[in-house]
């Protein structure tokens, strides 16, 4: 198997509520390598932009709004199998149906304050990397 990168976001619940580090080794302790990664405040127009694919959805402005309460740290990480892996230590959106374990089952609020994003799939995640990171930050 061949190494692969993926991208997260620690949402600003998790990094408000001093959680940040603990999901960091977390991540860590399941065998992803931190590619790079950089706190941030994201914009209005960053977080539209970042999430435009919900655009028509209802929750689409609560979700901006959310995203953009706090700093929040974007991450590109690397390992084996990257995207399924994120997916599967993230655990279930809803907190509630996330497996004993998974960083939301451990760390997350609710459905809407879930703590961590994760890209659903390779080319979503070649999309996102190159959202918050240039060339230069994945030469690492």
């Amino acid at each position: 198997m061949s190494l692969e990168r993926t991208f997260s976001i620690i949402k600003p619940d998790a990094v408000a509520g001093g959680k940040a580090g603990a999901i960091l080794a977390l991540l860590e302790e399941r065998g992803f390598r931190i590619v790079t990664m950089r706190k941030m405040l994201l914009s209005q127009a960053q977080a539209e932009g970042f999430y435009a694919v919900h655009r028509e959805r209802p929750f689409f402005q609560s979700l901006v709004k959310f995203m953009t309460e706090g700093p929040v740290i974007v991450l590109a990480l690397e390992r084996a199998d990257a995207v399924k892996m994120l997916r599967e230590t993230m655990g279930a959106t809803n907190p509630a149906n996330a497996a004993e374990g998974t960083i939301r089952k451990r760390f997350a609020e609710s459905i809407e304050r879930n703590c961590i994003h994760g890209s659903d799939a390779p080319e979503t995640a070649a999309v996102e990397l190159a959202y918050f990171f240039s060339t230069l930050d994945l030469a690492i």
